[in-house]
């Protein structure tokens, strides 16, 4: 992988693959660039510049103790992008990328971007409030803090089965696919991973949203057990003027992967639209 340096010394990881028009891809948490392979395979053979970092906290890149923000997510981002000088870049964002993405929009603007994909993506608001009935109550975000603070390794490989939809009836569960969520998961610092718990579940992306100009696809499971679609997908797509929704049956939260062959398709017939 190559890396930059950004403004605050953090050293940022990232895959650049092929030629053509560019695809940058955002991962959600707690994995890294890694997580997009079926589709950086997919888009590079297929004539297409595949981009993927690794969020800083996150995989190869700098783990930093302070400023595990959304803001610097999308200020690092904005860098990369630079950096590289990506141009009618579409930019696909999953689960916690969404609000990276989203930030983004609304500090950076949509200059370099021509289209925008948010898979499983957290917008606009996780949190269950009086305003957000239909959220996540904080309770459970508690508890995921209390799993990486108590056990990690252990946390990670039993949030492998809800993630991907394995502890379904009659799931066929890959536990090749659990193995690389749980190694992904460790390689990031855990202090990153826990300042992101508030990020992913407490920011509210409402305005970041209608700052979008860009046409955009919204992708998501109906089984999401991670990112209800209720909360999510449902109500970003109606703030996005223009947005196209497209909900997957039965799927889960890791659909990039397990639905990988319908993603892959769709994000293609979006990105020659």
């Amino acid at each position: 992988m190559s890396t930059f340096q950004v403004k605050d010394g953090t050293m940022i990881a990232y895959k650049d693959w092929g030629s053509g028009r560019p695809i940058l891809f955002s991962h959600g948490w707690p994995l890294s660039g890694d997580a997009w392979a079926p589709q950086m395979l997919y888009f590079g053979s297929r004539g297409y510049r595949v981009i993927a970092h690794d969020r800083r906290g996150h995989g190869r890149s700098g783990q930093t103790w302070d400023g595990n923000t959304m803001e610097q997510f999308a200020d690092d981002l904005a860098e990369l992008i630079e950096a590289l000088d990506l141009r009618d870049v579409i930019l696909v964002g999953h689960s916690m990328a969404g609000g990276e993405v989203c930030r983004y929009v609304s500090r950076h603007g949509t200059g370099r971007i021509g289209r925008i994909v948010l898979a499983g993506a957290v917008p606009p608001l996780m949190l269950k409030t009086p305003a957000n009935p239909e959220g996540v109550p904080m309770e459970v975000f508690d508890g995921i803090r209390q799993g990486l603070a108590g056990d990690r390794s252990q946390f990670f490989k039993d949030l492998s089965m809800s993630f991907y939809g394995f502890n379904k009836p009659g799931a066929k569960v890959s536990e090749g696919r659990r193995e690389t969520f749980w190694s992904l998961g460790m390689m990031g610092g855990i202090k990153p991973e826990y300042d992101c718990v508030r990020e992913f579940s407490e920011v509210d992306f409402t305005e970041d949203l209608k700052k979008f100009d860009k046409p955009t696809l919204f992708i998501h499971g109906d089984a999401d057990q991670i990112v209800p679609i209720a909360t999510s997908a449902l109500k970003a797509a109606k703030i996005v003027k223009g947005a196209e929704l497209k909900v997957y049956p039965g799927a889960g939260h890791g659909l990039t992967e397990t639905e990988a062959d319908k993603f892959n398709a769709d994000l293609l017939a979006f990105i020659k639209a």
